[in-house]
């Protein structure tokens, strides 16, 4: 039985039942239209922890997903499920993809700025201070492209790069 048959409460079947009258009233083929059933249900078997079901979801909106803007929003869930489960590389592969599909999503740098200072933490607690200081520096990076696009985000990014030195500009606020 397809994600949304299965919804069990008030909010998933209102959500599903105008996401059905959506589709029928958008005027585009019925390749987009059967591409954003898949990403519905993926975001929702995400929504529900079930990562392997979201990720078959997104696989299928991804061969039928013609729009760069729309496969950028796929890649970044996908990126978000392999960072959860801690697998950072692939989070940043899909990251990556996201943004060569839509530059404007400084979400996607946030996250992959989070990943690199992780490991910079990382690498800092298993002693290898020139290794953490290459991440903290590829995580100050992505923040400060991140800031560039939406200064009144990450202010916590924006903190972290003024007390460690590694931002000389007022982009903020």
């Amino acid at each position: 039985m397809p994600r949304t048959q299965r919804n069990d409460n008030f909010i998933d079947k209102s959500f599903t039942v105008m996401a059905d009258i959506i589709l029928k009233i958008l005027p585009t083929n019925k390749k987009a239209k059967e591409a954003f059933v898949y990403y519905r249900d993926g975001m929702s078997a995400q929504a529900d922890g079930e990562y392997a079901e979201a990720l078959d979801n997104y696989n299928e909106a991804l061969e039928l997903e013609e729009d760069p803007n729309d496969r950028s929003y796929i890649l970044y869930n996908m990126g978000l499920i392999f960072a959860s489960n801690g697998e950072h590389d692939k989070a940043i592969e899909h990251y990556e993809q996201a943004l060569e599909s839509n530059p404007r999503l400084p979400q996607a740098l946030n996250n992959i700025a989070v990943i690199y200072h992780y490991q910079g933490e990382q690498a800092k607690a298993a002693g290898d201070a020139d290794g953490a200081e290459g991440y903290y520096d590829k995580a100050a990076e992505y923040w400060l492209r991140a800031i560039r696009m939406a200064p009144n985000n990450y202010l916590e990014a924006q903190n972290w790069l003024k007390t460690t030195g590694r931002s000389n500009i007022d982009i903020y606020f």
